[in-house]
């Protein structure tokens, strides 16, 4: 049943692009980045027991790398012009770096202390972001050079394309490369957790103590998986930046560090299945009510005083998260797991009290 349900998935995904329009094409987009950087948080956090509120930085860096790599000098902001998946690996590269200059401090803290030393990330890339004008365009943000692959563009046209009498425009195009990168991010750390460095990271998490003992190298583990995760973090702000056509600082703040943390808190700790749901709910839930805002009766529209789309999502997946620890600690995925059948033990006479025997 579960090989069908996943090729009935996979034929949708695939054909969504000719009947979708472009705000569903924007949304599945934006949850698409969303499920690769909650992925790579389940890999530090789920699996590896290291708290982090610092994943809007690498994102960050991965979608200002990326600008900064593929664009060009036009006197506001810099560019050194390569080639777009050079500047793609290039960004997905420096977050992991980045990362991988934090993991000593990672290696070191734990817990609560970890989570306040990767805030301050957050504030610290605030700080650069706003002010260093010639990478990132400072409180205006820059435009982000479009993608091209052997010579095929993923924009509006060059060269143009229709199938199946739909013209295939940058979305739609965007909506491939999406469906590719969430697919290999999956396909990789789920590869990842099957061998022996997944059970050596989930022995960190468990014990370090016990994996210490067990011949684990406990600092080399944690390095290693903040370094994979805020390379996850990065190739999600490349595909963000790519959605959005032109970035800003204020799209990296706190706030997104705590919304890749509902993610994978709602979709389940620990579940790479998990956190792909969980980044679906959490990214289209403020989409699709500020979309339909003017046919919901609670929610303000643009302009007017009250709960506007954007805090009532926030109430509503902060509640999904409160109802999640108390009712199912392991989130959506536990929710839409099959419930085993009760096996009912054979009959046997002389069980029976008072039979005498």
């Amino acid at each position: 049943m579960r090989p069908l349900l996943w090729c009935g998935a996979a034929v949708l995904a695939v054909a969504a692009p000719l009947s979708l329009t472009s705000f569903w094409l924007q949304t599945g987009l934006f949850a698409m980045a969303a499920a690769i950087g909650a992925i790579g948080l389940t890999l530090l956090v789920g699996v590896t027991g290291q708290l982090s509120l610092g994943h809007a930085f690498f994102v960050a860096v991965g979608a200002f790398g990326y600008a900064f790599l593929a664009g060009s000098d036009d006197g506001k902001v810099g560019g050194l012009g390569l080639a777009p998946p050079l500047a793609a690996a290039g960004a997905v590269a420096l977050a992991g770096a980045a990362g991988a200059l934090f993991s000593p401090i990672a290696g070191r803290l734990r817990g609560i202390y970890l989570g306040l030393a990767s805030l301050g990330l957050v504030f610290l890339g605030q700080h650069i972001m706003h002010n260093a004008t010639a990478v990132t365009g400072g409180y205006n943000g820059r435009n982000v050079a479009p993608f091209e692959l052997f010579g095929f563009s993923f924009t509006a046209s060059n060269p143009d394309l229709v199938l199946f009498h739909v013209p295939f425009g940058g979305l739609e195009r965007l909506w491939y490369l999406g469906l590719a990168l969430v697919v290999l991010a999956y396909w990789y750390a789920r590869n990842l957790l099957s061998g022996r460095p997944g059970r050596a990271l989930v022995g960190v998490r468990d014990s370090e103590v016990a994996a210490a003992v067990m011949g684990v190298d406990v600092r080399r583990y944690k390095a290693a998986a903040f370094t994979v995760s805020s390379a996850y973090a990065g190739l999600a702000g490349v595909l963000l930046a790519l959605v959005f056509g032109r970035i800003v600082p204020d799209s990296f703040g706190f706030v997104l560090s705590i919304d890749f943390l509902a993610m994978i808190i709602i979709g389940g700790l620990g579940s790479l299945t998990g956190s792909v749901a969980g980044a679906v709910v959490v990214t289209a839930l403020p989409l699709l009510l500020s979309h339909y805002s003017d046919v919901i009766p609670f929610l303000a529209t643009p302009g007017e005083s009250g709960v506007g789309a954007a805090e009532a999502a926030r109430l509503l997946y902060g509640a999904a998260v409160i109802a999640v620890l108390l009712f199912a600690r392991g989130g959506l995925v536990q929710l839409l797991r099959p419930i085993p059948p009760v096996k009912k033990e054979p009959f046997h006479e002389s069980k029976v009290p008072g039979t005498g025997s």
